[in-house]
């Protein structure tokens, strides 16, 4: 299981190789409303947010399925800037897809921005590697079944000694997962 994750052997196929070059990009002040539609004409999952050529956050279909759960009537007046991820994992080109594979285990992230300095130049999913190195998924699967089985294990190891736990979106990294409150703030095990 770990033979991958734990060495890392590079693969020899650089980020660059794979990424896809025409990803789709907003500026911060489009509304949310705007994106949605936007996404749906171009088919992506994601839209990277950047502004004067330098990358500032990403906008996915979960951030946009959680604004609407919060302010459904206002999508066409909150700007993505306030509702983009701004904490990113970045990779470069140059790196090899094993690292990519690494950055995004360790982040739970499926996908990437690439850049080169602040410069977004691409974008890599977990898709895009699997499809170049199929062998990797049986690796990449164990240890996403095994992180999901432990944090549970914990979750309810947890809640069983008082500590009191709520789904949503993480208020440091802004991923959606189970949230623990600390010092007034609703935290992913990760930020805890």
């Amino acid at each position: 299981m770990g033979f991958f994750f734990k060495e890392r052997p590079q693969t020899g196929i650089k980020v660059g190789d794979i990424m896809t070059r025409n990803f789709v990009a907003v500026s911060p002040k489009v509304s949310i409303l705007d994106c949605a539609r936007l996404m749906v004409k171009k088919k992506v999952g994601s839209l990277i947010v950047q502004e004067n050529n330098k990358i500032s956050g990403i906008l996915t279909e979960g951030d946009i399925i959680y604004a609407l759960a919060k302010k459904p009537k206002d999508l066409d007046k909150v700007e993505v800037g306030v509702l983009a991820r701004k904490k990113l994992a970045t990779i470069k080109p140059t790196e090899d897809v094993a690292d990519a594979l690494a950055k995004m285990r360790k982040t739970k992230f499926r996908w990437l921005p690439v850049v080169v300095g602040s410069r977004a130049v691409g974008f890599i999913t977990l898709k895009d590697i699997l499809k170049i190195e199929p062998a990797l998924f049986e690796s990449m699967n164990e240890v996403m079944d095994i992180r999901e089985e432990s944090s549970k294990i914990k979750r309810v190891k947890e809640s069983k000694q008082g500590k009191k736990f709520t789904e949503g979106r993480c208020e440091e990294c802004g991923n959606s997962d189970i949230l623990y409150e600390s010092n007034g703030a609703l935290l992913c095990e990760n930020c805890l």
